[in-house]
């Protein structure tokens, strides 16, 4: 039972850390990242650090071939969370861009558990990835309110699971999961519409993973608003929805994420 509450602790932590970001869209259509009256022969750039903060997130862990169910709130995860760091990057010349994305988090804990025998549990958790993708504008045009865009985008994504449990008795010491990493391709599709001078509505779809080592899919859903709050930097918020399923089989047994997270994200961008 205890083995099975640290499971989906860990496990969501690991979810907590996957995913998220902006949809990345500026004040005008003619590029995501340039200010009115910018030359589109230049490179354009826009760095993006975010927050990501899930109210739901439900699904499975399984470790060693040990599975948990996970059902947690955003409090359940800030109380278990200990820190995390994540950006989003787009260089754009014309109707051309790269766009490449990182986050790391580390969490460990440490639990003892009560009794004639003491035994302590230590769970260590690491989670990054590194996206690098190309992207192009492939339609622009204007409405009576403002301009509009389309992207789409392609590339991959490399990523990297930590999921220790390290347990000691008076007994012995014995250590459960491990780590996973792995490359899969990855697709985007981006709107942006432009409501005011200072106000922008944004769409982003992603998805990866399409069975190539072992991820069955992983898909990210964003929409919201950039509100330009000076003249190089923007604030950025909405809402978004991710999910991960990912499994494979390591000496231990099975090892699978099977999530499916929503909520708020934060974000501001720097663009020069």
């Amino acid at each position: 039972m205890f083995l099975a509450k640290v499971l989906k602790s860990s496990a969501i932590l690991v979810m907590s850390a996957i995913i998220a970001g902006g949809f990345n869209a500026q004040r005008t259509a003619a590029n995501p990242l340039a200010s009115a009256g910018a030359d589109p022969n230049e490179w354009h750039f826009t760095l993006t650090p975010y927050l990501f903060l899930p109210t739901s997130t439900e699904g499975t862990s399984t470790v060693d071939g040990s599975s948990a169910s996970i059902d947690l709130d955003l409090g359940d995860i800030l109380d278990l969370l200990q820190g995390a760091l994540s950006a989003r990057f787009e260089a754009w010349r014309g109707q051309f861009g790269i766009i490449t994305e990182g986050y790391y988090v580390y969490i460990e804990e440490d639990v003892t558990l009560p009794g004639p025998a003491e035994v302590n549990l230590n769970v260590p958790v690491k989670q990054a990835y590194i996206s690098l993708m190309g992207a192009y504008r492939f339609h622009e045009g204007r409405t009576s309110r403002g301009p509009y865009s389309w992207d789409v985008s392609g590339g991959v994504r490399w990523n990297s699971i930590t999921q220790d449990i390290n347990i000691t008795g008076p007994a012995r010491a014995t250590s459960l999961g491990g780590t996973e990493t792995w490359f899969e391709p990855a697709i985007g599709l981006r709107a942006a519409y432009e409501l005011s001078e200072d106000w922008t509505a944004g769409a982003r779809v992603e998805l990866s993973g399409f069975g190539v080592n072992g991820n069955d899919l992983q898909y990210t859903v964003l929409t919201g608003f950039d509100w330009q709050a000076w003249e190089n930097v923007s604030l950025r918020f909405g809402y978004q929805w991710y999910g991960i399923d990912f499994a494979t089989t390591r000496s231990g047994g099975r090892f699978a994420y099977d999530v499916d997270q929503h909520g708020p994200y934060l974000g501001a961008s720097f663009t020069w």
